[in-house]
């Protein structure tokens, strides 16, 4: 059963095993690149750009694999008819399909596996200057963590297919569905794995200058983009007054659209000046850079928990209704 399952996948192996080369090829090279700049302090302007783009391109990789390799896997065989040839030759369709998500959701995870490492190798100085694979894209492209995505993005993908019983509108829906749990992850549930540290932050013109926005969609005193050194700051507050109260709408917009002119420089300029002349302050939550590796382990397995309830769930399915 292994031998025909491996036999059935060697198309989309080869052409995953071409891609693997050329990507792995790519980043020892560009690892060696980065590791030759003799002044480190220059590698994020050299890099950062590269580094995102990378690591967004990464992100792909589990809604590729649940896409092309594992949707089609029963899909395809419902489709054709092929699968009653196995099931007549007395095979348990639970041993069927325990059989093709084990080999190749292996498989999956072993190249999401790879790529992991050598992306964490490639991209380690410019991570030391820079101090922010936490972020939410960076995080997804480290570490140990991908492996998860591969394993939950291949059998999400062979689940659909056993369930939709159609090759291409499976593959559609299981693309856009792993990606929509790869940005809902990171903001809805990876910053509360576990409790934030907290400190307050006065908001100096210095520092509303080093922020990169102020104010929001729906109005109001607020301020985002600050940063912390060797943190990942998951919450702001809104900009406070010295007795904790938020600041009102009245005068923050008073500095937007008013502020006296001192002829200061900066981002926000004037404003900045007049913003900091209110003596505020915002309360950040933040999660310590120290905190990355119990933060891969935990949505490791938060991700092979979720592979294995589908499992189940195919488990379950394939044997009561499947004909």
């Amino acid at each position: 059963m292994i031998r025909m399952t491996l036999r059935q996948f060697r198309g989309q192996a080869l052409v995953g095993a071409l891609l693997l080369v050329l990507a792995a090829s790519y980043l020892v090279r560009l690892g060696g690149a980065i590791r030759a700049v003799r002044e480190t302090s220059q590698l994020p302007s050299q890099y950062g750009q590269t580094m995102l783009f990378l690591a967004a391109g990464f992100g792909l990789v589990p809604a590729l694999i649940g896409a092309f390799w594992g949707a089609p896997l029963i899909a395809r065989e419902l489709e054709t008819g092929t699968h009653r040839l196995v099931w007549n030759q007395s095979v348990p369709r639970r041993y069927w399909l325990a059989v093709k998500l084990t080999v190749l959701g292996l498989v999956g995870m072993a190249v999401a596996g790879i790529l992991s490492a050598l992306l964490t190798w490639a991209a380690a100085p410019v991570d030391q200057v820079t101090g922010d694979r936490f972020s939410a894209v960076l995080f997804g492209a480290r570490g140990i963590a991908p492996i998860g995505y591969a394993a939950f993005g291949f059998t999400f993908g062979a689940i659909t297919g056993l369930l939709v019983r159609r090759t291409l509108p499976a593959m559609a829906m299981v693309f856009l569905a792993v990606i929509a749990v790869q940005l809902a992850v990171p903001n809805l549930l990876r910053p509360h794995y576990l409790p934030a540290e907290r400190t307050t932050v006065q908001m100096t013109a210095d520092a509303i200058n080093r922020a990169r926005s102020l104010g929001s969609i729906t109005g109001g005193a607020a301020i985002g983009g600050l940063e912390l050194p060797d943190a990942w700051i998951t919450e702001t507050s809104r900009l406070l007054t010295p007795d904790g109260r938020q600041l009102s709408d009245a005068a923050f917009n008073e500095c937007l659209d008013n502020a006296p002119k001192t002829g200061a420089s900066g981002t926000f300029g004037d404003t900045a000046v007049c913003l900091g002349d209110l003596d505020l302050h915002v309360t950040l939550a933040y999660q310590p850079n120290q905190r990355f590796w119990p933060f891969q382990w935990i949505e490791l397995t938060l991700y092979l928990g979720l592979t294995a309830l589908l499992a189940a769930v195919g488990l379950g399915r394939i044997h009561r209704r499947v004909s």
